[in-house]
C-alpha cells in the first residue's frame, strides 16, 4: 500500500493591531485581588510593611525633633 498525501488545515493566531486585549484581565479587579493576597499572606505583607513604617516614622521624629533649630 502506497501513502497517500492528505491535505491539512492550518490554524494561523494573529493579534490585530486595534483589539490588543492580551493583559485586560491583569487590570481587573485590582483593590480585590490585592485585599485577596493580603489577606492570604498577612504575616508575609506585615514582616514587610514593619520595618517601612519603623524607619519612616523615626525619620519623621528626628525631622520634628531638628525642626527648631532652622
Amino acid at each position: 500500500m502506497g501513502k497517500t498525501p492528505v491535505r491539512m488545515k492550518a490554524v494561523v493566531y494573529g493579534l490585530s493591531p486595534f483589539q490588543q486585549k492580551v493583559m485586560s484581565g491583569l487590570w481587573k479587579d485590582i483593590p480585590g485581588k490585592i485585599s485577596h493576597k493580603v489577606s492570604e499572606n498577612w504575616l508575609s505583607a506585615l514582616l514587610l510593611l514593619g520595618p517601612v513604617v519603623g524607619t519612616y516614622a523615626q525619620n519623621y521624629k528626628e525631622k520634628e525633633k531638628l525642626a527648631h533649630r532652622y
